[in-house]
């Protein structure tokens, strides 16, 4: 970033304020229950808690705290890419929450995989040449996730230095910055579209209103959708929350191309039933059909609503991110958990303990986002003029 864009925005400083609120204690009471299941399953064995079983060796830990906790993390690399790889300077404000959102996506999805998985001791593995699997498309989304949650690490790491005076250090960090960013670009790309391939390897246990060769592509897809469909709703409840000035132009500018995004899933999605033969089938009546049809319509409803100059108010744009974002997750979940399918006699339904982890999780990346932006340089300054009573 050159000194002529930073010179238009303000610096990122804490917001301060009480970290300690009936809110966040209620974020840390599922936070303490989400602990004392995952004792349960780390003293007694995953199936204490969960319902998994021979035909279903992943469940909701997967299907929901990996696949689309990964895709709604797609916002860091999203605006690192807009920002920085395009030098759209004027969206650098929006860059360290969009980064704090998929840090916290991704180390969530990192985690579930660390409760989910039987030898979790020996995880070490994935890193070790000798032990690689490079054939496997479940080795390169393993190995790409933690590649990518340490880069996020490292590319968060300004924020932290600023907030403690490291001076030094942060100078010495900004040179290799554009390698950590081109790095943090391309490697979600990769396991992303794999998330959609390790579907391709179920073959006839997918539905095939699911199984298509353009997984790869319909996952990628919707996973940037879903990213700029994160920083929009992240951005605009932050804002109201905090009673600060949303980012107005700018996430209605990110929701256009969320826009695109959203219509064209929906023509590949459509062109590949119509290619294979299938959209007879979606007229029959059971419940994965039904769902699809939600599904049609949480990604269509953002391209209606963003048309015109109507679809830059700030209710419309927020309104069409969390309907993108919904239809995103729904997606991932019908394809992963209901339109799988192992033969006669297994059935799967999420555990009260896999929920509680789920949940928990879930509170943890909302506790741990409110503490941050409380005691980092991660939103931008306000004037005193503009800024919000800190009580």
């Amino acid at each position: 970033m050159t000194a002529a864009t930073t010179s238009h925005h303000p610096e990122p400083a804490p917001l301060g304020g009480r970290i300690w609120t009936p809110f966040t204690g209620v974020l840390a009471l599922l936070v303490v229950i989400m602990l004392a299941v995952l004792a349960t399953r780390f003293i007694h064995g995953i199936g204490a808690v969960t319902n998994l079983s021979d035909g279903y060796p992943w469940g909701i830990w997967i299907a929901y705290d990996v696949v689309v906790g990964s895709a709604l993390g797609a916002s860091g690399f999203t605006v690192a890419f807009i920002t920085y790889i395009l030098n759209r300077g004027q969206y650098h404000p929006i860059v360290r929450p969009a980064l704090l959102t998929a840090l916290f996506g991704y180390v969530m999805a990192g985690a579930s995989v660390f409760f989910d998985i039987g030898r979790y001791w020996e995880f070490w593995h994935i890193f070790v040449p000798r032990y690689a699997q490079v054939n496997s498309v479940l080795f390169e989304v393993a190995l790409c996730i933690s590649a990518y949650t340490l880069i996020l690490f490292l590319e968060f790491l300004p924020a932290v230095l600023e907030r403690f005076g490291m001076v030094r250090i942060r100078q010495k960090v900004d040179r290799v910055l554009f390698l950590l960013i081109s790095i943090g670009v391309l490697l979600p790309t990769m396991h992303q579209s794999s998330l959609g391939s390790m579907l391709l390897v179920f073959g006839p246990q997918v539905d095939p209103l699911y199984q298509t060769q353009l997984l790869p592509l319909l996952f990628l897809s919707s996973t940037i959708g879903m990213g700029l469909a994160a920083v929009t709703v992240e951005g605009s409840v932050t804002s109201l929350a905090l009673r600060r000035p949303v980012e107005g132009d700018l996430l209605a500018k990110l929701m256009r191309v969320g826009q695109f995004l959203a219509a064209a899933f929906l023509i590949m999605r459509f062109g590949d039933l119509a290619a294979r033969g299938q959209l007879g089938n979606l007229f029959v009546a059971r419940p994965l059909v039904y769902l699809f049809w939600v599904e049609t319509a949480l990604f269509a409803a953002p391209v209606v609503m963003l048309l015109g100059p109507a679809g830059r108010r700030p209710s419309r744009f927020f309104g069409a991110a969390a309907l993108l974002a919904a239809g995103g997750m729904l997606y991932r979940i019908d394809a992963y958990l209901v339109a799988y399918n192992t033969g006669a006699g297994w059935r799967y339904f999420p555990s009260l303990g896999e929920l509680a982890v789920t949940i928990g999780l879930i509170a943890l990346e909302i506790l741990a986002f409110i503490i941050a932006i409380r005691v980092l340089p991660v939103l931008p300054k306000m004037s005193r003029r503009a800024a919000p009573d800190p009580a």
